[in-house]
């Protein structure tokens, strides 16, 4: 199992603008503090405001904010957005080409294992990824 960047980046989105809550903070700096093209995390701003959890501002002191506070938003809630649409099996797709779909109890197993992987997730919070984290503060700290 590997993480997407597209979730990695939304989760750098999220905690660059949760140590700068309350403010609104220019794409190009995240990007820049992410290590991220401004064109690709624009992608991750668009569903993750679209998702609930980022504001977006247009105009010229426009820019992007945490729509909800840092302990409302679990890490499982951000995941299931990203990587939630994408099948971790062949078997978990509808018409997957497994030979073995109508007898496999694999499919079952790794289910249990990722609805439990989710669950684990859904109890971390932003908060608890920022709070009391200086070295993650002084790196994304808009000066």
């Amino acid at each position: 199992m590997r993480l997407t960047t597209r979730t990695n980046l939304a989760m750098r989105t999220l905690m660059y603008s949760a140590v700068n809550d309350g403010q609104i903070v220019q794409k190009h700096n995240v990007a820049e503090a992410c290590g991220a093209s401004e064109n690709h995390l624009a992608q991750v701003i668009h569903l993750l405001a679209r998702s609930g959890f980022l504001t977006t501002i247009r105009g010229r002191s426009g820019g992007l904010k945490l729509a909800r506070a840092p302990e409302a938003i679990s890490v499982g809630q951000v995941f299931r957005v990203f990587e939630g649409v994408l099948p971790f099996t062949d078997c978990s797709e509808e018409g997957g080409s497994c030979p073995l779909a109508g007898a496999c109890r694999l499919k079952c197993v790794l289910s249990d294992a990722v609805e439990a992987f989710y669950k684990g997730l859904d109890r971390v919070t932003l908060r608890d990824l920022i709070q009391d984290n200086n070295p993650l503060q002084n790196l994304l700290k808009v000066a």
